[in-house]
């Protein structure tokens, strides 16, 4: 028995040694690597820098801005009677491109809006929050095609700092701020110094309205200026109008690396049959009292959809 003890005793300090060994060996691969796994955190995923050169792809975002063009606002004397309980049912050239190129849009323009009102809604439209004559704005009786309250630039900045996936947004801003000095001055806005205030506080605008989205928003993404139409492009005092608003526009715009949606041009092609006449071109919404309004109908809509689409660089 003694023998069979001392057998067992013998078995089991080696058995014991084994797995003290064990250990150790195991604690000190465990010290040896330690250090170097911590020195090795999971690295994050990379991210893409966007940049004006980045291409707006299917499912990517974009965000329009401006007044009742890029709303897609009909008059009331359009037949069918537009509904504008239903803000859908106004289709403007942001929905037509974000169509055409499988793109989640925000339209978060409002019918009336001047560059000045953009920024505060407080300050003078043409009938979005305010109207120089007083009476009910469209934001108050009506929905937009985004739901959002303040300034639209307020929500376009929201709006970009928690919707990564924008690679794309427009902005097409200024006739109201004409129409607005048309409506208020005894010359209807027809001396070049009233014109040229207008311009500068445009110009004034449109910087401010970029810098906000550039440098409150980061958002590195493609910029584009929509360029505005003539209405009768055989009525050079017309074109005249429109070249000044949108060259207004492109140069305060132009440092902020942006591209221009010719929106002129493009109407003018469309009316090279019609004489220049872009109310004859179809181009222009028709009224049921006759003639046609100032706002583009579905083909006009079409074709600045075209000139932006024209302009960007897509994937």
């Amino acid at each position: 028995m003694e023998g069979l003890q001392g057998g067992t005793r013998a078995t089991a300090r080696r058995a014991l040694t084994f797995v003290v060994l064990t250990l150790c060996a195991a604690l000190g691969l465990a010290l040896a690597s330690g250090p170097a796994l911590a020195k090795k955190p999971a690295k994050k995923p990379a991210t893409t820098k966007i940049t004006p050169k980045t291409p707006v792809t299917p499912g990517s975002g974009y965000l329009a801005l401006g007044d009742s063009v890029t709303f897609g606002y009909e008059e009331q004397q359009v037949v069918p009677t537009p509904n504008y309980a239903d803000a859908s049912s106004l289709v403007g050239y942001p929905e037509l491109l974000g169509s055409e190129l499988h793109l989640t849009v925000a339209n978060a323009a409002c019918a009336g809006e001047t560059s000045s009102s953009l920024i505060d809604p407080t300050a003078q439209s043409n009938g979005c929050e305010n109207a120089p004559g007083g009476g009910p704005a469209y934001r108050t009786m009506f929905p937009l095609h985004v739901k959002y309250s303040g300034s639209q630039l307020d929500y376009a900045v929201s709006y970009l700092k928690t919707h990564k996936n924008v690679r794309l947004v427009s902005l097409m801003i200024g006739a109201n701020d004409f129409f607005v000095c048309q409506e208020t001055t005894a010359d209807h806005c027809a001396s070049l110094p009233e014109e040229a205030a207008v311009g500068a506080t445009v110009a004034k605008n449109v910087k401010t309205i970029l810098s906000a989205i550039r440098n409150k928003a980061h958002y590195g993404g493609q910029i584009a200026i929509v360029n505005y139409y003539s209405l009768n492009y055989s009525i050079p005092a017309d074109v005249s109008q429109s070249e000044l608003l949108n060259t207004t526009q492109d140069a305060a715009a132009k440092p902020f690396h942006v591209v221009v949606a010719d929106g002129l041009g493009e109407f003018q092609a469309g009316t090279a049959h019609s004489g220049g006449n872009t109310c004859t071109a179809g181009l222009l919404t028709q009224l049921s009292t006759g003639g046609c309004g100032i706002h583009p109908s579905y083909a006009g809509q079409s074709l600045l959809a075209q000139a932006l689409e024209k302009a960007i660089h897509i994937s």
